[in-house]
């Protein structure tokens, strides 16, 4: 049999789980708690505690206890493999390789790559899972004049930015963020529904040596978010 505090944690990760209370939700107070639950002030106050600790509940000071948000947070001012992110983390990182193809680069891809129009271009698309669910799906064109072993990589054992800033170490990028729609088959492959709204990364990344690649990264809304920390020198 659970002890008390337990079981209080437990009917709460329920509710959070099974979507009755989400992120910024007020969470009952250590006396409600003790009230409802037939227990100390003491043992609701363990309960809230433990689940602070684990990060699954957030205190803000004279307002309470709230339900945190806890999707997973990717910086937006630096270049990392979501692989990265995810083990980084302490979670189970697997990924499936949907594309994986030499294909011929269409106008707008040749726009993209800077390369002549229908010359040879990689694409590859990965759907990177983080604990089991799909966390990224990854649409990536990469031009074979600066990787030209990108096609032989293992994904399930390097990601494609570990290996591209070793062949083709990065210099600069650009990105554009946007909110979307997912189409059937996007939401089909991030396991969501088709009214799930997405985060869209479009990121071209620079060596010295020219465009490496150009990759569409698409998150769902309610597991990620973009994010970083800013620092600025006083005057």
């Amino acid at each position: 049999m659970q002890a008390r505090f337990q079981q209080i944690k437990s009917a709460l990760l329920d509710k959070i789980s099974e979507g009755e209370m989400t992120p910024g939700d007020r969470v009952l107070s250590e006396n409600q708690l003790a009230e409802q639950y037939q227990v100390s002030r003491m043992t609701a106050r363990r309960a809230l505690s433990e689940l602070v600790s684990e990060g699954i509940l957030a205190r803000s000071q004279g307002l309470g206890t709230f339900v945190a948000d806890h999707r997973p947070m990717s910086s937006m001012l630096e270049i990392r493999g979501i692989q990265d992110e995810i083990k980084q983390r302490g979670h189970k990182y697997s990924c499936s390789v949907v594309t994986k193809q030499s294909i011929l680069a269409s106008e707008q891809q040749s726009a993209w790559l800077d390369v002549a129009l229908h010359s040879e271009i990689f694409h590859t698309q990965i759907v990177h899972i983080e604990n089991g669910r799909p966390v990224q799906l990854e649409d990536r064109l990469v031009n074979p004049l600066w990787a030209p072993d990108y096609l032989q990589q293992n994904f399930a054992q390097t990601s494609a930015n570990h290996y591209l800033s070793q062949v083709a170490p990065l210099t600069q990028a650009d990105h554009i963020v946007e909110a979307i729609l997912p189409d059937a088959l996007l939401a089909s492959r991030l396991d969501i529904a088709h009214t799930q709204p997405c985060l869209k990364v479009s990121r071209r990344t620079y060596s010295a040596k020219g465009i490496v690649s150009y990759a569409l990264l698409y998150h769902p809304g309610n597991r990620y978010r973009l994010g970083s920390h800013l620092e600025f020198d006083s005057i």
